[in-house]
């Protein structure tokens, strides 16, 4: 059961593509129903939210509601799952968007960027290949924010892997690995919260 108390700590997840719910998505959102059945609230900032997110531009004077409310819900989360397409060997440019404009947080005496933070990485690709590609990429990413991702990713190629409306796949080893992200990036962060608490 997920957790809906403002007092349990946040696990946001970020991922999906523009023009539907995707394979992405649906990936996502299994790997945050896990971290949810480890007690922590979830929120997921998908294909639709990602696709409000002007462009990130570093000199603009004044942020968008959208972009506001990102940047306030990332700065509260305990953990991070960041799921993205495999195109064209790396990360989809609305993922990418909506990382850039963690820049907001640089300067945050609390925690700048994402440091000391567990992240989960997910990446779907249409064959192998891209997959592994993307999860570097993600990787890189993550490390330059100063996050921290968590042993374990999950690579998707939906060549094989089909998910359907319910929230399952024809996959169960699939389904045990997108929960063990999600189930990953819960039991970090309690030690992170430690930390920083």
């Amino acid at each position: 059961m997920m957790a809906d108390s403002d007092s349990q700590p946040l696990v946001v997840g970020i991922g999906g593509t523009i023009g539907g719910i995707s394979s992405t998505e649906r990936a996502l959102k299994i790997a945050l129903e896990a971290a949810g059945r480890e007690g922590f609230r979830t929120r997921m900032f998908g294909g639709a939210e990602m696709g409000r997110l002007p462009l990130y531009d570093p000199k603009a004077a004044t942020r968008t509601t959208e972009e506001q409310d990102f940047v306030e819900t990332v700065r509260g989360a305990s953990a991070l799952i960041i799921a993205s397409p495999g195109y064209h060997g790396s990360i989809s440019g609305v993922v990418k968007n909506a990382l850039d404009l963690l820049e907001e947080t640089a300067r945050d005496a609390t925690r700048p960027y994402l440091a000391d933070m567990p992240v989960g990485l997910i990446a779907t690709a249409y064959g192998w290949q891209a997959t592994g590609s993307t999860i570097a990429a993600l990787r890189s990413i993550v490390h330059a924010l100063r996050g921290w991702p968590t042993p374990f990713a999950a690579a998707i190629n939906t060549q094989l892997t089909k998910f359907d409306d319910d929230g399952g796949a024809n996959d169960q080893a699939v389904l045990d690995q997108l929960r063990m992200v999600g189930t990953q990036v819960a039991r970090f962060a309690p030690l992170q919260l430690k930390t920083n608490g």
